[in-house]
């Protein structure tokens, strides 16, 4: 049996033409939305969604093209543009009483929320943004030996056929090979969770592949026109991330506060799966943020 998230109820809204999302509402109270990340589903949020829906309705969608949320056909990553799946979600939560929320997303999940944030900021409330940089500043930083962890970036980034059938060919193995190398602790993720994450994985890789090939064109389109703008986040903005500025060589607060003037940056230890492997750290983040 699939595992859910306890006292959580399960959702299927229509967000555009022919795109449902699948999900989980729990709570009572404004309104939080939590975008999960790559390779997982709603799930990741499992911890941290039980604890703020003690006094906020708590919305943790499937995006668009993962877990039991609709997948449309794609051949060159526009209709995974992060404008596409940002307007999803403020749509999600219009349907589901909420024209006003706080908006919280980890890696992918991240990268739609930053985009929800700068096209919806009447919605966005406060913006997190877990263990990412905006993707226009993704690419930037990006290169030499230290870029070679994100090789699935440059994978996913080809032309469609190539990257599908190369992890069409082992899907459990290539999306193992994230959670179990970027889990400091492998008790983070259980054992049947892990398993509805890959079978999530396995019966999307189309989806999940056109999701990244839009961040290696459109997306970054979006964004740097945004930056040539010089459009920025008015809303408060909390950022958790691994240390990874000091891996790649760069400052990760100036990039963001080049996008978020009321920035409040945090470098953590754990590993990149934070909300499962360190969730009390999340939370007092996003309590932190929510107060402000």
């Amino acid at each position: 049996m699939t595992p859910v998230i306890p006292g959580f109820d399960q959702h299927r809204v229509p967000v555009a033409d022919g795109v449902a999302l699948h999900a989980a509402v729990g709570g009572s109270g404004p309104a939080v939305v939590l975008l999960h990340g790559f390779p997982q589903t709603h799930l990741m949020w499992r911890h941290v969604a039980a604890d703020l829906a003690a006094d906020h309705t708590v919305i943790c969608p499937d995006l668009r093209g993962y877990g039991a949320s609709d997948r449309p056909a794609d051949t060159d990553g526009s209709v995974y543009a992060k404008r596409i799946m940002a307007a999803d979600v403020v749509e999600l939560a219009r349907r589901l009483g909420h024209d006003r929320f706080a908006l919280a997303g980890h890696d992918r999940g991240a990268l739609v929320a930053f985009r929800a944030a700068l096209d919806h900021p009447g919605a966005v409330t406060h913006l997190a943004c877990l263990d990412v940089l905006p993707t226009l500043d993704m690419w930037d930083v990006m290169h030499g030996v230290s870029a070679a962890v994100g090789f699935h970036l440059y994978l996913m980034a080809q032309p469609p056929g190539l990257p599908e059938r190369m992890i069409g060919a082992d899907p459990d193995a290539f999306f193992g090979y994230f959670l179990d190398g970027w889990t400091a602790d492998p008790r983070a993720i259980p054992d049947d969770v892990r398993a509805a994450y890959l079978s999530a994985c396995r019966d999307a890789v189309p989806s999940i592949v056109a999701d990244y090939r839009a961040s290696a064109g459109i997306d970054v389109e979006h964004d740097r026109a945004d930056r040539d703008a010089g459009r920025t986040l008015g809303m408060p903005v909390g950022v958790l991330q691994q240390d990874w500025g000091a891996a790649l060589g760069y400052d990760a607060a100036a990039v963001w506060r080049a996008w978020a003037p009321d920035l409040r940056h945090t470098t953590v230890a754990c590993g990149h799966f934070m909300a499962e492997e360190s969730p009390g750290e999340v939370v007092k983040a996003l309590r932190d943020l929510l107060a402000r």
